[in-house]
């Protein structure tokens, strides 16, 4: 169906600015004498099922540090990027309430041991009594049950000083593992209280891709013969493992893959960095229909902007090409080649003054 005017200028107007690009001198290259340069006969071939989705880097090992005593932040220890050992001081929440509170516990074990020590001696003394038959059973019994209840006391009274010891000690938040600080959340001053995120850190150096998969393709992917991740520095790499978490969200019907990443290629990533995920092929597949693949180095790119030299007679003819899914060192052609069609193997060459085909 031909084009609108509109697209046809854009169109046009898009493939001029490739042309001129292309030909623009790049130094003394522009003045090398005429080459002749390498060409390929355009095929088709059967293309496997592939697609391709955005996804992010996220840090496998991650810890959201929290507060868990109310208080003012008195002290914030480190800022994103900083390193910490497992242990090292985080950030530090004004205790004066704890140690209140444990002051209050450490009083009422002193009191609960003083009338524990009051009903022992009062029990014994009743006992003694009663065996000289100077008092009755049911004086007997209303002493040893005020001994047990003191007995209760006591270890009621050493449970609230253990908790408050328990709170004091989490007026200091620690780092758990070595890691790095992703985030801050809060300043100096900030009002702290339980469940409030202080930080987060994350262990370098392990990373993993995680994209949301449309549920109607949740079936091809799980059975996709193989499957890259496209780092941010171009790299494609095959993931460690892969792993479909077993539930679908029920506002945008996507269920989250994660493909753990190997180390060794993970060196100097961070965590956020945009990544492209294929998934490719499909086990035990009938092979997809004949489509057109060219090298991806024959694909001349300027900004948004993809064509190839395609050989004319005895000259070259830049030609804007729409692209499909990447598989290798292939990538599909959706539009603007024929099957048969010659073009430059090296699209930089072809672009030099004087430049003929082979």
């Amino acid at each position: 169906m031909p084009l609108p005017h509109s697209s046809r200028f854009r169109a046009a107007a898009a493939l001029a600015t490739l042309a001129w690009f292309a030909a623009t001198p790049v130094g003394a290259a522009a003045a090398q004498a005429a080459a002749a340069v390498p060409t390929l006969v355009v095929g088709s071939a059967a293309a496997r099922t592939a697609f391709e989705l955005d996804g992010a880097l996220q840090a496998s090992v991650q810890s959201t540090l929290a507060a868990q005593v109310p208080g003012n932040v008195v002290a914030l220890a480190v800022k994103a990027g900083d390193r910490v050992r497992a242990g090292q001081a985080v950030a530090r929440i004004d205790e004066r309430d704890v140690q209140a509170a444990f002051a209050r516990a450490d009083a009422g074990v002193a009191q609960a041991q003083a009338e524990l020590r009051n009903a022992r001696v009062g029990a014994e003394r009743t006992r003694e009594l009663r065996r000289q038959g100077f008092v009755s059973q049911a004086a007997l019994d209303t002493a040893e049950t005020q001994l047990q209840g003191a007995q209760a006391g006591m270890r009621q009274a050493e449970a609230a000083r253990a908790q408050a010891a328990l709170a004091r000690g989490h007026a200091g938040v620690t780092a758990p593992f070595d890691a790095v600080v992703l985030a801050t959340h809060v300043e100096p001053g900030d009002l702290a209280a339980p469940g409030r995120p202080l930080a987060t850190v994350y262990v370098p150096g392990r990373l993993r891709a995680v994209v949301q998969l449309p549920a109607s393709q949740a079936a091809a992917a799980r059975g996709a013969a193989q499957v890259e991740v496209q780092l941010p520095d171009g790299r494609w790499v095959e993931p460690a493992s892969r792993v479909e978490l077993p539930g679908a969200d029920a506002v945008s019907q996507t269920v989250e893959w994660r493909f753990e990443l190997p180390p060794a290629v993970t060196a100097g990533l961070l965590p956020g960095a945009a990544v492209r995920v294929r998934f490719a092929g499909a086990a035990g597949a009938a092979p997809g229909p004949q489509r057109l693949a060219i090298p991806a180095g024959a694909v001349l790119r300027r900004g948004e902007l993809t064509a190839v030299y395609a050989a004319q007679g005895g000259a070259w003819q830049l030609k804007a090409v729409r692209l499909g899914a990447r598989q290798g060192d292939s990538v599909e052609v959706l539009a603007g080649l024929k099957a048969g069609e010659r073009i430059a193997l090296d699209p930089v060459r072809a672009g030099l003054v004087g430049a003929a085909p082979q």
